[in-house]
């Protein structure tokens, strides 16, 4: 078991570096999503718009299709297009509660 995690070392690494960064776009995200309610408060915006969920999930997907052949995996875009039907989900319902209060 050591020497597994020994020989995984590196790549752990560099995963625990990219979600840190990932973390830190997620909380930046976070408070744009903050700033939108309020927006969307104080102009009577509907918290959800569905072309824009749809438009958010499709350019990620599209980003990953525009990659260059070989850094992709060949279901990379529907991956991330999965995550970030998640993601908006949940940014959703944080718009909606800051919304209600």
């Amino acid at each position: 078991m050591l020497r597994t995690k020994e020989i995984m070392k590196p790549y752990r690494e560099r995963i625990d570096a990219l979600d840190d960064k990932i973390v830190d776009l997620m909380i930046e995200r976070l408070g744009v999503i903050r700033e939108v309610a309020q927006f969307k408060l104080k102009n009577k915006i509907p918290a959800v718009l569905e072309d824009r969920i749809a438009e958010v999930i499709d350019r990620a997907g599209d980003r990953v299709e525009a990659s260059i052949p070989g850094e992709v995996g060949e279901d990379d875009a529907d991956r991330i297009r999965e995550i970030y039907a998640l993601m908006v989900v949940i940014c959703c319902d944080l718009e909606e509660e800051l919304m209600e209060q």
